[in-house]
């Protein structure tokens, strides 16, 4: 009779207890295995293909990625073309039915926000343009509001028995992340209207929540290695629109920026571009608070 007691309290014991990794998710890229484990916690087990100093549009679809699309639940990546020289590979290889475009595993975070930098034309001698538009998404938090929205809804969808924790997990993340671009939006007003260069045309989002904007960009074509006539055009541009500042990714050769840095003067200034690019750029909240702080460190000094 004792021994019967002890079970029915041991098992009564344990399903008072959280429950554990019931979903296992392959984010594409740092920022989306860092959103996602803000909506799953404990609930999801989350692994991701790429690292904050790796170029996303240049992944390989190695034995070990493929692995981990074959057992993943979701696959949670960009979209808008970002992968789209190693993702369809990946996924064919992997051989999930789950996970492939048109299943419930399979989210598209572009989907859900609004997208800058269409092209009217496609035409691809113009360098790595996305016919679905700029697909550097996260570097506005507000599209990150919009992201999680739609992947806490698809999270309760997969993994219906755990809904309300995703719903509770998504009512108390977009609170605290509201407060915060509040503060990083006025954090940053004393750099609405600077002039800036980029080294890739990667922070368009950026550029149109904070109302930078950009004269100019490095990169003759997008993903087109800088050349020294082009640079020598960029610095005539600056002698009758100066810039305050040159951004380029954590994951990118800064040399480019480092030469205008030189010839022109303009400081350059890395970000981040998402969690892990920076020391200070630990999660989510990091990003865009080491984000905010370079920008306004380099448009301080003129």
């Amino acid at each position: 009779m004792k021994h019967i007691k002890w079970v029915f309290a041991t098992v009564a014991a344990l399903a008072s207890l959280p429950s554990f990794a019931t979903v296992r998710v392959l984010a594409c890229e740092p920022e989306w295995g860092a959103l996602a484990r803000e909506l799953g916690g404990n609930l999801l087990d989350v692994s991701v293909a790429t690292s904050a100093l790796q170029d996303p549009h240049q992944i390989q679809a190695k034995p070990s990625l493929i692995a981990k699309a074959r057992s993943a639940d979701m696959v949670v990546c960009t979209g808008a073309e970002l992968e789209v020289g190693w993702l369809p590979l990946l996924l064919q290889q992997s051989g999930n039915r789950k996970v492939q475009p048109g299943q419930p595993g399979n989210f598209a975070a572009a989907d859900f926000v609004h997208k800058l930098d269409v092209p009217t034309q496609l035409d691809r001698g113009q360098g790595d343009v996305h016919a679905a538009g700029n697909p550097h998404i996260q570097t506005d938090p507000r599209n990150i509001t919009e992201v999680a929205i739609a992947l806490a809804d698809r999270l309760q969808k997969v993994d219906p028995a755990n809904a309300a924790q995703y719903a509770q997990r998504l009512a108390d993340f977009t609170q605290r992340w509201q407060q915060a671009i509040d503060k990083w939006t006025a954090q940053a007003a004393p750099i609405r209207g600077v002039s800036v260069v980029s080294q890739h045309k990667g922070y368009v989002y950026l550029y149109n929540w904070l109302g930078l904007k950009e004269v100019a960009v490095l990169e003759p074509k997008p993903g087109v290695e800088p050349t020294a006539s082009h640079l020598q055009e960029v610095l005539l541009t600056l002698k009758s629109t100066p810039a305050r500042m040159v951004i380029y990714s954590a994951y990118q050769d800064s040399k480019a920026s480092e030469w205008l840095n030189r010839n022109a003067g303009v400081p350059a200034v890395k970000i981040a571009f998402t969690v892990g690019g920076t020391d200070g750029a630990k999660d989510l909240f990091g990003l865009f608070d080491d984000t905010v702080s370079r920008l306004l460190a380099a448009g301080a000094k003129r």
